[in-house]
C-alpha cells in the first residue's frame, strides 16, 4: 500500500489544510470546522509539526472566535484593509459579485474552498506586514459578507475603488480610498443614477 494513493490524498489535504491553519494561528474550533479532524488530531498535529520546527513562534488562540464587525471599522486604516481583504475574496471566488447581490460561493469543510482562504489571506499578509488583521477577524469578515446582515461592499463613486460598508450603521462613512463620503447603500440595492 502506498501512501500517494487516492484514497489517502483526501487525508493528507486535510492534514496540509490544518497544518496552514495553525500557522496562520487560528482557533481549533475553526480548524474542526474547515477539515473535519478532532480536536486531539489538531494539537497531536501542532505539537509534532509546528510547536518547535518554526523559526517563528505560532500562538495557540483559546475562547470564542471574534464575531464583532465594529472591529473592521476602528480606524481608516482597518476598514481600507478589510475592504482590500475583501477584494481578495472575490478575486479568489470566495464571493460572488454582481450588479444584483454579492454572493457566497465557498462551502464549509471544503478543502478546496479553506484552501482558498489561506491563499487570500496569504495575498492580504503580503501586502501588510505585520497584519492588523488575524486570520480569525478575516473568516469572520467572510461569513458576514456572506450573510449580507451587518457587512457589505460597494463601490466608490469617485475613485471606483472597493470600500466595506456597515449595514447598521447611521452615519455615512467616508471612501478609505480617496476620503469623500461613500454611498449610502451598498452594491447589491444601490439604484443606477438618472442620466
Amino acid at each position: 500500500m502506498r501512501v500517494s494513493d487516492d484514497r489517502y490524498t483526501r487525508d493528507r489535504q486535510r492534514f496540509d489544510l490544518a497544518e496552514r491553519l495553525i500557522r496562520h494561528e487560528a482557533r481549533t474550533f475553526t480548524i474542526r470546522q474547515w477539515t473535519g479532524l478532532s480536536d486531539d488530531r489538531i494539537r497531536k498535529l501542532y505539537r509534532s509539526y509546528v510547536m518547535d520546527n518554526d523559526s517563528r513562534p505560532v500562538q495557540r488562540h483559546r475562547g470564542k472566535s471574534p464575531r464583532q464587525a465594529a472591529f473592521f471599522f476602528k480606524n481608516a486604516e482597518l476598514t481600507f484593509q478589510a475592504a482590500q481583504l475583501a477584494s481578495l475574496y472575490l478575486v479568489y471566488g470566495l464571493i460572488g459579485g454582481s450588479a444584483l447581490a454579492v454572493e457566497s460561493r465557498y462551502r464549509m469543510g471544503s478543502l478546496e474552498s479553506g484552501a482558498l482562504l489561506c491563499d487570500a489571506y496569504e495575498s492580504y499578509v503580503e501586502w501588510h506586514s505585520p497584519a492588523s488583521i488575524s486570520f480569525e477577524h478575516a473568516w469572520f469578515l467572510l461569513l458576514a459578507l456572506s450573510k449580507r446582515e451587518e457587512l457589505s461592499v460597494a463601490r466608490c463613486d469617485l475613485c471606483g475603488g472597493m470600500r466595506l460598508c456597515d449595514l447598521l450603521s447611521r452615519r455615512r462613512l467616508n471612501c478609505s480610498n480617496c476620503g469623500a463620503p461613500g454611498p449610502t447603500m451598498p452594491l447589491a440595492v444601490r439604484k443606477p443614477a438618472p442620466c
